[in-house]
């Protein structure tokens, strides 16, 4: 019986299988990340280019000129740009109008560490305009989401811009 269980203990056959075995979750866990940790950024990409993209409708006066809601009109210039990864009905969008440049607030959160938006204000002609666009990020696989970014599992991203729009209300000579 001891020579059984010592030939038994000296075997290697599946000494392969137990290193795997032992080695496949790490290795899992660092590529979900990689691949999550992609998206997250590629998202956060997509809403800076579309605050971007955006932006120019309140700089060149459309928005502002518009017969409709210039906050609809925003918010659909914001969706055609970020169509894949991003929900635009959670985008949050702040636009203000400020005096100077010295004038600039900081964002507001509430107690979850939302944006809190103020009143869509763009402007006139020649105004100083702070645009805010704020998505939660949430991440989609639930093991890696929480390790990244703790027990909700989910990102904020902010994009800001500050920009004077263009003379657009022209003078007749």
């Amino acid at each position: 019986m001891i020579t059984l269980f010592n030939k038994w203990i000296r075997r290697k056959d599946g000494a392969t299988a137990i290193e795997f075995s032992m080695l496949f979750m790490p290795y899992l866990l660092i590529s979900l990340g990689i691949i999550e940790l992609s998206l997250m950024f590629l998202s956060a990409s997509l809403v800076e280019g579309a605050t971007d993209s955006a932006a120019r409708l309140i700089k060149t006066g459309k928005v502002q000129q518009t017969n409709g809601d210039p906050e609809q009109m925003f918010r659909d210039a914001l969706c055609q740009f970020a169509t894949v990864l991003v929900d635009c009905e959670d985008m949050v969008i702040e636009v203000t109008t400020i005096n100077s440049y010295n004038d600039y607030a900081p964002p507001t959160y509430d107690s979850d560490g939302n944006l809190v938006p103020q009143p869509f204000d763009p402007g006139a002609s020649n105004s100083k305009v702070v645009i805010r666009v704020a998505y939660r990020y949430q991440m989609i696989t639930p093991i890696v989401g929480p390790l990244l970014n703790g027990p909700g599992g989910s990102t904020l991203f902010v994009s800001t811009i500050v920009m004077q729009s263009e003379p657009y209300e022209f003078q007749g000579a």
